[in-house]
């Protein structure tokens, strides 16, 4: 099992301090790099490169949809997984994403206890992924 390095995007610090406290208190312990919007999310990829990036679409200066064009653009970083964690459920938005190359797509739960359950299974399968060294 590989410890993770996270960057999490959302514009919403309770979101962004949610994620963070799911992830600490799960078996998993991945460091978590925060960004609050994708121009934040670009200055935060290099140090160290990110093995998994969740991201929220909604979001102002640049949107989730932006940055996954820029970063599916570079030749080293669009092979990072990027699961999308979106409250949008609008199906245009999932199809784009899946056409630019996101490894998942979540809405976000709106429970805690199934919020920390979604999270915890995609630690899980992230951590033991072969595609992660």
């Amino acid at each position: 099992m590989k410890r993770l390095n996270i960057l999490f995007i959302d514009d919403d610090e309770v979101e962004r301090m949610k994620f963070s406290r799911v992830c600490r208190k799960s078996n998993f312990k991945p460091i978590v790099v925060a960004a609050k919007n994708g121009e934040d999310a670009l200055t935060k990829l290099e140090n160290p490169i990110s093995d998994l990036i969740f991201l929220d679409l909604n979001m102002p200066k640049m949107n989730g949809l932006e940055f996954l064009k820029i970063l599916k653009s570079h030749d080293t970083l669009k092979y990072i997984p990027i699961v999308i964690l979106s409250s949008s459920d609008n199906h245009q938005d999932l199809k784009a994403c899946y056409e630019l190359g996101i490894a998942g797509y979540m809405i976000k739960p709106l429970r805690l206890e199934d919020y920390t359950k979604s999270i915890t299974t995609m630690l899980e399968y992230w951590s033991y992924n072969e595609l992660i060294s």
